[in-house]
């Protein structure tokens, strides 16, 4: 029976079980679409990443990523955490810096004091949002849109929205509805009053399977390539973000002439096998079983 080596990474931690976790598959090749999406859904995490081997000679692994409903183009905590199971595991980076094959493209990573850190890629999607989709955000959020003092897409593949408030407390007393959130995807920003000069996030996505995701490096790159660009942030900041439920997580932004970079540490929690062919059986009879739970749903309808 096939096994492949796992790792369960605390990504963006200030402390033990405080970051976002993610499920590591490695030399996932033999692994079809449906068995990464099957035990993304079993996980249950933000996301789960199998590494593979990189398609292109510049890159030193392949990750793809999925949440528990789809798979992603480009994710922070998971470009990050498999990095850092895979230099775990024996990869062996070019001096401090490694390349990341994933759906979006390369990805440069490096190793920095505090960990790794990613360069943050550019949007796919930029620019205002139209009023419509704003006034749609604001209600999930439970504000009024007259509260919301700064707006834009910022996507670089998972589909974010960025809004900025007026605090970090603000940020934090939200309590968002999920059904009238439908399928955006909503980041919240608001600056810290206490001098640090930190800022405060929270990640709204629903339609991944996750109501709020813990800590969010994707999300965090759009909004320091949207803010520090116009000014609005400094070069270099932290982001804190899920405390709103019960984590700590601290994501560090720098910038220098080769770009924007976003960073935090990782460390492994948990380590072992995960068996595919027992995956596999579970698979067909899920699938078989939702067959039929099909049919009788369509006899009932008619």
């Amino acid at each position: 029976m096939p096994k492949f080596a796992f790792s369960q990474v605390d990504v963006f931690s200030n402390g033990p079980f405080t970051g976002n976790p993610l499920a590591v598959v490695h030399d996932a090749d033999a692994w079809t679409d449906a068995d990464m999406a099957a035990f993304a859904r079993w996980t249950n995490l933000s996301e789960t990443a199998f590494l593979l081997a990189p398609r292109d000679d510049r890159a030193h692994y392949r990750v793809r990523i999925f949440t528990p409903t789809r798979e992603l183009p480009f994710a922070g905590h998971p470009t990050l955490g498999s990095a850092h199971a895979w230099i775990e595991a024996g990869g062996v980076p070019d001096g401090d810096v490694l390349v990341q094959d994933c759906v979006v493209g390369l990805v440069t990573l490096r190793r920095e004091p505090t960990g790794l850190a990613f360069r943050a890629p550019e949007l796919v999607r930029s620019g205002p949002i139209d009023s419509s989709t704003l006034n749609t955000a604001a209600a999930a959020l439970g504000i009024d849109v007259e509260q919301v003092r700064r707006a834009e897409w910022i996507d670089n593949g998972p589909g974010w929205l960025g809004i900025m408030l007026d605090d970090a407390e603000m940020v934090l007393a939200l309590q968002p509805d999920f059904a009238r959130m439908d399928a955006l995807k909503v980041g919240v920003l608001g600056r810290h009053s206490d001098g640090s000069g930190d800022v405060e996030v929270r990640a709204f996505a629903p339609g991944f399977g996750i109501d709020e995701d813990p800590v969010t490096g994707s999300l965090n790159a759009g909004f320091a390539v949207w803010l520090t660009r116009e000014g609005i942030l400094p070069p270099a900041y932290t982001a804190r973000q899920g405390a709103a439920i019960g984590r700590s997580g601290r994501v560090s932004i720098t910038s220098d002439d080769t770009g924007i970079w976003v960073g935090g540490s990782s460390s492994t929690i948990i380590s072992g096998n995960v068996h595919l062919g027992e995956l596999r059986a579970a698979c067909r009879m899920h699938i078989a079983q939702l067959g039929d739970a099909c049919v009788v749903a369509y006899t009932y309808a008619r």
